[in-house]
């Protein structure tokens, strides 16, 4: 399967998909798990998924690769709200489209612009 792999300051790993192909395969996974993931509210972005118990700023940081590599952040270079949510809050209906999941509670976070323009550098 390809998709992207990133490594959190504290060595946490977090897998994140590359499209719509590998974010299916991806949340299809930890479908039922309690695995942290993180999508921005809008669509167009990787599903980023946390494979261990997250240390200390390892959902910001995980939140900042997400936002980053958004079509959201992309097109408007303003803050990018994300959803967290586990894997047992998801689903997947018989009508919704390759890469789209339903999820049944979700918290929310937003990421400043300035955070993002600073990540990663």
């Amino acid at each position: 399967m390809k998709h992207r792999e990133y490594t959190t300051k504290s060595g946490t790993k977090i897998l994140a998909g590359k499209d719509a192909n590998s974010n299916e395969k991806l949340v299809k996974e930890f479908v039922g798990k309690s695995n942290i993931i993180i999508h921005t509210a809008k669509p167009g972005s990787p599903f980023c998924i946390i494979t261990e118990k997250p240390k200390r700023g390892d959902k910001k940081e995980c939140a900042l690769f997400c936002a980053k590599k958004s079509q959201d952040w992309r097109d408007n270079k303003k803050d990018v709200i994300v959803h967290v949510f586990t894997g047992k809050d998801v689903y997947k209906g018989k009508i919704m489209p390759l890469g789209t999941y339903g999820v049944r509670k979700r918290k929310i976070m937003k990421i400043k612009k300035i955070d993002i323009q600073r990540f990663g550098k």
